[in-house]
């Protein structure tokens, strides 16, 4: 019988996975892409500590509505097909979250979601936990479980050129209807319903159009294409789009306000050391909305709120030093984000979804009872040889376009080392 139960022994939310290597160690690719590719797995974790087995009244959870939320809310055999991607890659290995995703979902802003709430909707700390722990367990949770996971994004993330998460889905949706066997999905949901991010999350100095493609369109039908090819068929962001909390928006956020802080600062070096123009730096690269002081002062901006006693000077002085990074981006705006947009190091984060069916047998009540490690090995395969064309071909200079066609259009993605028309 394959093992479904979950586990509460002590480690660490996210680890390194390795994966041992092949051949002689030469990458099939460039040497300039060494260490540019991320593959990560945040929803196959398996840990559920004991301190969140039991009510803040040391009452236990019901056992079988426990044993319902993890096998339905896990992406069984979503690390099986990471550890065949990665070896197909030349990758020492791959990040894995350990923590059950019925526990805590780092794809979410952090936050307790309802009862009722809808699969793009939700926050963090999930149902049923969401109503069973205390306000200091889901603060733990939180501090100890999230803000750590974060931690190690932190450290994981910049600086790669494809970040690629790997997850698996049911078979069906709720109304009955068959998904595609894999989804490729890079944009997010408000951009994609309203085409603007939605307020609140994010600060509204990020620009909507950047929302519309979190990954190089050409990496992602390239991946499409290999698949299709294969007898593999492929949907585009269908029959999920990517939340506004997910690592993948989260990223594209933090990136752009990166690329912008540079050019600001190289513009305005003796900002540099100011702080009030530390503090505005420090919100507009809060994604996961976890600081409470950028909190207090995005409110101060956006919602006119007084400034905590004490701080009003030095609120009043951030408040300016937001203005000039807003006048910056504004006088700014063609050339700066086109550049962002078009540049060949702008990173590329794309979710790969597989269907739970084809790297998992289960049985009629829908448990996993066996891995199908030869189907997933093919999937990862065609991924990763579809990766190696893109990383060897694609990324080629193409400089044939014409005006018509011109890089400034938003749905246009030349190769790496074409320069925006300024």
């Amino acid at each position: 019988m394959y093992p479904i139960s979950w586990s509460s022994e002590a480690i660490e939310p996210m680890s390194f996975v390795a994966v041992p290597t092949e051949g002689n160690g030469e990458l099939p690719y460039p040497e300039h892409y060494r260490d540019q590719i991320l593959i990560d797995v945040i929803h196959d974790g398996h840990i559920i500590p004991d301190a969140f087995l039991r009510d803040q009244l040391g009452r236990p959870i019901d056992p079988d509505q426990l044993e319902k939320a993890y096998v339905l809310e896990r992406d069984w055999g979503a690390r099986l097909v990471a550890k065949h991607l990665a070896k197909r890659l030349a990758l020492p290995g791959f990040y894995n979250i350990n923590i059950a995703r019925c526990l805590v979902d780092f794809g979410r802003f952090p936050g307790v979601t309802g009862r009722d709430a809808s699969h793009l909707r939700r926050f963090a700390i999930n149902h049923p936990f969401s109503d069973f722990l205390g306000f200091e367990q889901k603060m733990g949770l939180l501090e100890d479980v999230y803000d750590r996971i974060s931690d190690c994004f932190d450290q994981a993330v910049p600086g790669r050129l494809i970040k690629i998460a790997v997850h698996t889905y049911d078979s069906h949706n709720a109304s009955g209807t068959v998904r595609p066997q894999v989804s490729l999905v890079s944009r997010a949901l408000g951009y994609q319903v309203n085409s603007e991010m939605p307020t609140g999350f994010f600060d509204p100095l990020y620009p909507d159009i950047l929302a519309e493609f979190t990954a190089d369109r050409m990496l992602r039908d390239r991946i499409s294409l290999h698949l299709h090819k294969s007898g593999i068929p492929v949907a585009h962001n269908y029959p999920y789009l990517l939340p506004e909390g997910s690592p993948e928006v989260r990223a594209q956020v933090w990136s752009f306000f990166n690329h912008l802080k540079q050019h600001f600062q190289e513009a305005n070096p003796r900002t540099r050391e100011q702080s009030e123009f530390q503090l505005v730096w420090q919100m507009l690269m809060d994604t996961n909305l976890r600081n409470s002081e950028s909190e207090t002062l995005r409110s101060f901006l956006h919602m006119f709120r007084r400034a905590p006693r004490g701080r009003a000077r030095l609120f009043g002085r951030a408040e300016k030093a937001y203005r000039r990074i807003e006048s910056f981006l504004h006088e700014q705006n063609d050339a700066l984000v086109s550049l962002y947009q078009f540049d060949e190091a702008r990173p590329s984060a794309l979710g790969i979804e597989v269907r739970k069916d084809l790297v998992m047998h289960f049985d009629d009540d829908g448990r996993p009872v066996a891995e199908r490690e030869g189907q997933a090995e093919r999937i990862a395969g065609i991924i990763g040889d579809a990766i190696l064309v893109y990383l060897n071909e694609d990324r080629d200079n193409h400089d044939d376009h014409t005006d018509e066609f011109s890089q400034v259009d938003p749905w246009f993605r030349p190769g790496d080392s074409v320069v925006p028309h300024s």
